[in-house]
């Protein structure tokens, strides 16, 4: 009878070749399950998201001590938007006047939410 140690060294080989990797992927697999876990439970335990929070409108002509004349003029009073929304400039743009103003600075920053994909089919 032939010797049975290179069989034995061959199947011994070809277990650890496999069970190694899969013995790695079962304990990657483990790791990010708790982290996962960790993660939902302190997004759970975060306030609620800016586009969540109820904000109040500053009157920014009685903080910038407006003129009635430039309160007539300007079209912050009547819009429900935030003052340095509306005073965007046609590019965009917000006005250096708005980037320097403590209502603007002291405002909640935007939430993104992702728009939808086009190929997406809600089924």
């Amino acid at each position: 009878m032939e010797n049975p140690t290179p069989t034995i060294i061959v199947l011994i080989g070809s277990a650890m070749r496999i069970g190694i990797p899969i013995f790695i992927t079962l304990i990657v697999i483990f790791i990010l399950r708790r982290v996962d876990a960790r993660w939902k439970a302190e997004a759970e335990a975060l306030p609620p998201q800016p586009a969540e929070i109820e904000v109040e409108k500053v009157a920014c002509w009685e903080v910038n001590d407006c003129s009635p004349e430039q309160i007539k003029e300007c079209p912050a009073p009547a819009s429900t938007n935030p003052c340095w929304q509306v005073r965007r400039q046609k590019n965009g743009y917000l006005m250096e006047k708005c980037l320097s103003c403590e209502i603007f600075q002291q405002a909640p920053l935007p939430h993104h939410v992702p728009a939808a994909h086009p190929h997406t089919s809600h089924i």
